[in-house]
């Protein structure tokens, strides 16, 4: 059978996903293996001894008791904030990022550094717009205005053969 869908959790590696700070916050985090397992005890969660528990000593345990893990896990993480096991698992070399949120997004550093963001002209005056993905040197991107509603109908329509007399019918009936 499938294993049962989680979200942004593995679905068969535990832990794995997403975890909540104290502050708030959410680390992403990836347990690849046993060894990790044991770093991640005795340095993230400082102890030592829930490493070597039989009940979580291998991964398949640890799936299978996500719900307890889980209790412990939030227990640690509920006393230090996002940065704090963010440093931990760096410590651990374990692999983990922060969860932004849109506001986190907005303003990530890398974004700035890369010059991701530009304004674009909209209705509503200029606003800013992030670049497509992906880098490239054989052309600028082509960042236009945002037409307004309905700007570019009666060329839509025109193009789909819709002729004259059947948009200027549309038009008069309300229909655009």
């Amino acid at each position: 059978t499938p294993p049962p869908r989680n979200g942004a959790s593995h679905a068969t590696i535990y832990p794995y996903g997403p975890f909540k700070a104290g502050d708030g916050g959410t680390v992403m985090l990836g347990l690849q293996n046993d060894r990790e397992w044991v770093l991640f005890c005795e340095i993230v969660l400082d102890n030592p001894s829930l490493g070597k528990d039989e009940r979580f000593d291998k991964n398949f345990k640890r799936n299978e008791r996500r719900a307890e893990l889980l209790t412990i896990i939030d227990d640690c993480f509920s006393k230090l904030t996002t940065e704090q096991v963010i440093a931990k698992l760096d410590r651990a070399q374990i692999a983990n990022a922060r969860l932004n949120d849109m506001q986190g997004l907005w303003g990530h550093d890398q974004l700035k550094a890369r010059n991701r963001w530009v304004n674009v002209n909209s209705p509503a005056g200029f606003i800013p717009a992030m670049l497509p993905p992906g880098l490239n040197d054989s052309y600028e991107y082509r960042m236009d205005p945002i037409p307004s509603v309905g700007q570019h109908t009666e060329s839509i329509l025109a193009e789909i053969g819709i002729t004259q007399a059947d948009i200027e019918n549309m038009r008069s009936s309300r229909a655009i």
